[in-house]
């Protein structure tokens, strides 16, 4: 039986002498590379906070203080010492342990978490809620009372939300820890002055010398200040780790460190000293992103979320083979997006620290001075588009769907109410898997169809990615989006001349359902990939119903038009879509019925239902949300009359792939 397995809760934890928690950090590093390995998930962040996560625990008690996690994706250390090892081999899956933390799934989890910069606002609010509750820790009036800590890492300190947390933070007249893990490391590389100045810190005198110099430059400062208050109230070592004029103590927290974030004795002392100190301060320690599997460490970034993977055991466990699939949307987009730059100079584009994610990092190494990482800031990234936009260039912004709403506010006011052509490519957008409901990409519709003269796409392969691509090169006085998903592309339409997009036109994808006089039982309208679903669904059916399916391609506008056509014949919609119901494009093609004044009662709305989908295969998550095909074709036959599967024999090809019109 190993160490793990007598760890229960944090309390157990704390009943293991401070000596042998370098051996349980070694056994959950293998138990992470180990599932991590077989299934994927987020590697290279977790393994380099396997000893910070144990001192954590060991010094504060979590199951009463509180822990707020930024990104979350580095929390699965956290999980296996709160009572979930067991879920670990189900990891990512419904029946096993979330990728991110999840309150459903322990107390110990505050706030589901996905998003960068969220921990230090959420961790002041609570301490500001257990303030006016009368429970915040107070040495001297409450020293039973709750400590709060927010652990902060992979560059999300830089994030627009976390300076505006830490702005509030200084204000607090209590204990409040944040614990900045800088591992020199965002998702990828970190971009920006704040990560240079960590950069300088880390590898200044101060990091070698504060310790030698720091009692003389204490006893010199002013009572009253931070630095001054603290060395009276502090020991000595953490006395000596006191950075002077440091950059967070400029938002009113008292900055100690860089500390090594892999020394648990160390980290357990300086944690003890912060669990007293009844003012706001900021622990910042040092670690190594991917710490203890050599090429997680040699390459963070490729392995911060990667596939399943195998070890070659030959090689020392320095080469690994990553599984691979089919050719990614990702993959895709990239070489699109390259292609545009080489033939317009006038494209430009960037990512807000998802340049591998995205596909960017191509561009960002074929045209340096055109395509830029800003770092975890989609809001800034929208700005500065919108910048670029007025300046007379072609940008394209690369960013998740889920991270897109961050920068909704800037779509709506610094480029669609500028008129300014800003280009979303929307990755991500649908049922994300594994990461489950903190990354889905389900609103992105929704959001954006409230500006005016918005342009919505979808792609469904890779040709008609590239189309969309190219249709909105020449949008220059509106926001436009293409959204695809986190899959591989579907060749089957890949041997066929891709039409071009023409605005708010659709595109037939079974043969002889486009024809004005062809008789249908039933059409099906689909929103990007789940028209090739459609596509599958409709030949289920076929001979005994005849289903013609629609590749929409557009949100806004919809084919009017060909909405007009089909219920002014008397044949009924069904939409589908890998988006919210609400907001999304079956609502689109409902409101134009209606204002048209045909019956929209003749119209199904399938999509991702008003409630969460949680982690799981994407397969999975697409059954559930019932656009699978199976589900579509039940839609297609309840809308379709009784009497129509006695009609005569469909017309030959009609419910089967075709090129299309």
């Amino acid at each position: 039986m190993g160490l793990l397995d007598t760890i229960s809760s944090p309390a157990d934890l704390r009943s293991l002498p401070v000596e042998r928690l370098d051996e349980l950090a070694a056994e959950i590093r293998e138990l992470i590379i180990g599932q991590v390995s077989r299934v994927g998930g987020h590697l290279a962040p977790n393994l380099g906070v396997v000893e910070l996560s144990l001192a954590l625990h060991y010094v504060f008690d979590f199951s009463h203080d509180r822990l707020l996690f930024d990104v979350g994706h580095q929390c699965y250390p956290h999980k296996l010492v709160t009572g979930r090892a067991g879920l670990i081999s189900g990891l990512r899956t419904r029946e096993g342990m979330a990728g991110f933390p999840a309150p459903s799934e322990s107390s110990f989890d505050l706030f589901a978490v996905g998003h960068a910069g969220t921990a230090i606002s959420t961790a002041v609010g609570m301490a500001r809620a257990d303030t006016l509750n009368g429970e915040a820790f107070d040495p001297r009036a409450c020293p039973e009372g709750r400590r709060v800590v927010s652990l902060v890492g992979d560059a999300s300190i830089v994030n627009g939300v976390a300076l505006e947390g830490l702005n509030n933070a200084g204000t607090l007249s209590r204990q409040f820890l944040v614990v900045l893990n800088d591992n020199g490391m965002s998702i990828s590389r970190p971009q920006g002055a704040i990560s240079q100045y960590l950069d300088r810190l880390r590898l200044s005198h101060i990091y070698g010398g504060m310790k030698r110099g720091a009692r003389k430059i204490l006893r010199h400062v002013p009572g009253g200040s931070l630095i001054g208050d603290a060395y009276h109230r502090l020991g000595d070592a953490t006395k000596a780790m006191v950075t002077e004029n440091s950059w967070f103590e400029r938002f009113g927290l008292l900055t100690v460190g860089p500390i090594d974030g892999h020394d648990v004795p160390t980290l357990i002392e300086f944690l003890s000293e912060a669990r007293d100190f009844d003012r706001p301060m900021l622990l910042h320690v040092k670690t190594v992103k991917g710490k203890g599997l050599e090429v997680a460490e040699r390459d963070a970034t490729r392995f911060h979320s990667p596939s399943a993977f195998t070890i070659d055991p030959d090689s020392m466990g320095c080469r690994v083979e990553v599984r691979r699939g089919g050719r990614s949307f990702t993959s895709a987009f990239a070489d699109a997006l390259v292609d545009l730059m080489e033939r317009d100079e006038r494209v430009v584009t960037c990512t807000a620290a998802m340049p591998d994610g995205t596909g960017v990092a191509r561009a960002i190494e074929r045209f340096p001075q055109r395509a830029w990482d800003v770092g975890i800031c989609e809001s800034h990234a929208m700005d500065m588009m919108a910048g670029l936009a007025k300046g007379g260039f072609k940008p394209y912004f690369a960013v998740y769907s889920t991270f897109l709403q961050r920068a909704f506010d800037q779509a709506f006011q610094e480029v669609s109410l500028q008129g300014l052509g800003v280009r979303l490519c929307l990755d991500r957008a649908g049922l994300v898997g594994g990461d489950g409901a903190v990354h889905h990409g389900f609103c992105d519709v929704a959001l954006l169809r409230t500006l005016p003269a918005s342009v919505i796409m979808a792609a469904i392969d890779e040709p008609s990615l590239v189309a969309a691509l190219e249709f909105m090169r020449d949008l220059d006085e509106s926001v436009s989006s293409v959204r695809y998903p986190r899959d591989d592309v579907d060749p089957r339409f890949g041997d066929e001349a891709c039409p071009p997009f023409v605005l708010g036109r659709a595109r037939c994808l079974t043969a002889g359902a486009e024809a004005a006089d062809s008789r249908l039982d039933a059409a099906v309208l689909a929103f990007g990939v789940p028209a090739l679903t459609a596509v599958d669904a409709a030949a289920s059916l076929a001979p005994r119903l005849r289903v013609g399916v629609w590749d929409a391609r557009f949100a806004k506008p919809v084919d009017a038009d060909l909405i007009e056509s089909l219920l002014g014949r008397g044949v009924p919609i069904v939409t589908v879509e890998e988006h919210s119901v609400i907001g999304g494009f079956g609502e689109s093609v409902v409101d134009v019925a209606r204002r048209r004044g045909l019956d929209a009662s003749r119209i199904t709305v399938l999509g991702m239902p008003d409630r969460w989908i949680h982690q799981d295969s994407r397969s999975n998550q697409i059954c559930e949300a019932g656009l699978d095909a199976a589900s579509i074709a039940r839609a297609v036959r309840e809308m379709t009359p009784p009497a129509g599967e006695a009609l005569a024999e469909a017309k030959p090809g009609v419910g089967t792939p075709a090129s299309a019109s």
